[in-house]
């Protein structure tokens, strides 16, 4: 697969590709290193309007207790009532409300993102990383992108002063065009 495909080539409906997709993110820990970790469960879909990349929209669900960092004991406190809260949320959402192209592959998609039911809006930058048809003659599209929030804006304030409040989110897209 190549980017050299033509962004109005790539107009349709996908979904995620959750076996080459990667949800993540890493915040500072102890004041010293980073934790690194994923969501394991997502699904997401996407309208791309490669003519009109501003019509394009996209969702994602990502299920909180799907959350890894290599830690049982650090995941299980993660799932708690001080961070995600999974048993009273969930899910975690974005919707987008808006897509701007920056240049030939670099777009910002603004969105509403919803975590332990507070809603944010969010701008995440993402770059068209790979784009084309796979041995099967599916057309297949991948995106990198992240975004850093402050994670008390929605509420996830546990950790004391061990946990930093800055979040990277980091997406690995792969989709699936389905029309």
């Amino acid at each position: 697969m190549t980017t050299t495909t033509q962004l109005g080539e790539l107009t349709g409906d996908y979904v995620l590709d959750t076996a080459h997709t990667r949800i993540g993110f890493a915040a500072r820990a102890a004041m010293i290193t980073k934790v690194r970790g994923q969501f394991d469960e997502f699904e997401g879909s996407a309208h791309l309007d490669g003519d009109a990349p501003s019509k394009s929209t996209a969702r994602l669900t990502i299920r909180t207790k799907s959350v890894q960092t290599r830690n049982p004991k650090r995941d299980d406190h993660l799932r708690g009532n001080d961070f995600l809260d999974t048993d009273g949320h969930p899910a975690i959402t974005f919707t987008s409300t808006r897509v701007e192209q920056v240049d030939e592959t670099c777009f910002k998609v603004t969105g509403d993102l919803t975590v332990r039911g507070v809603t944010r809006p969010v701008t995440v930058d993402f770059e068209l990383t790979g784009a084309g048809n796979d041995p099967r003659g599916t057309v297949r599209v991948g995106f990198a992108g992240k975004a850093t929030i402050n994670r008390k804006d929605w509420g996830v304030s546990g950790g004391g002063g061990l946990v930093g409040e800055k979040v990277t989110l980091q997406f690995d897209i792969a989709a699936i065009r389905q029309s």
